[in-house]
């Protein structure tokens, strides 16, 4: 069995696409993944498959959640071993700071590679910090000027539709979540 993270894109935001952690719970088990744990509200599955085949069960997922549902599903499927490969890759110092910074990982939907993805991401000097990693972009933000932040631009632009994001709090707490579950 191995361990994958699948984050769900757009459900439960603005009163859309609503669905219930324990009916989304139950919709993986019928798909037959196992330990299937759900994370706050907004799409965050942690599941374990004897599939290796990640591109095949991120087709499974879309199809079995859009099915039950009734949505164009779009998930991001990453690997246990990815995402402590995204974490561990964090620039130096993102994360430390939270007084001061917003810190959020956009995760990225194959086949968008972060170096296509940083084309499409503008930054407002002296208020936005983007990098690329291997798998994903950090972005950062100062809070005192969060408004002024570019980061809300993208979710207009067509590129997002390869994208979730979500916060660098609860991707520590997802990795965390899986290591405790994968040993």
């Amino acid at each position: 069995m191995s361990g994958y993270l699948a984050l769900l894109r757009g459900i439960n935001v603005g009163g859309k696409n609503i669905i219930k952690m324990a009916d989304l719970k139950a919709s993986f088990e019928a798909m037959g993944f196992s330990n299937v744990v759900t994370y706050i509200q907004s799409g965050n599955v942690v599941l374990q498959s004897d599939d290796k085949d990640k591109a095949a069960i991120t087709t499974k997922i879309e199809k079995g959640l859009s099915k039950r549902f009734n949505f164009e599903a779009r998930v991001v499927v990453i690997s246990q071993k990815e995402l402590a490969a995204i974490v561990k890759s964090a620039p130096k110092g993102f994360g430390e700071d939270d007084a001061t910074f917003r810190y959020d990982v956009i995760f990225l939907k194959e086949p968008l590679t972060p170096k296509e993805a940083m084309l499409s991401v503008k930054v407002r000097e002296g208020v936005d910090t983007a990098h690329a990693g291997k798998q994903a972009l950090y972005f950062s933000r100062l809070i005192s000027r969060a408004s002024q932040s570019y980061l809300t631009k993208i979710i207009g632009m067509p590129v997002y539709q390869f994208m979730t994001i979500r916060n660098w709090n609860t991707t520590t707490k997802l990795l965390a979540l899986m290591e405790g579950q994968n040993g």
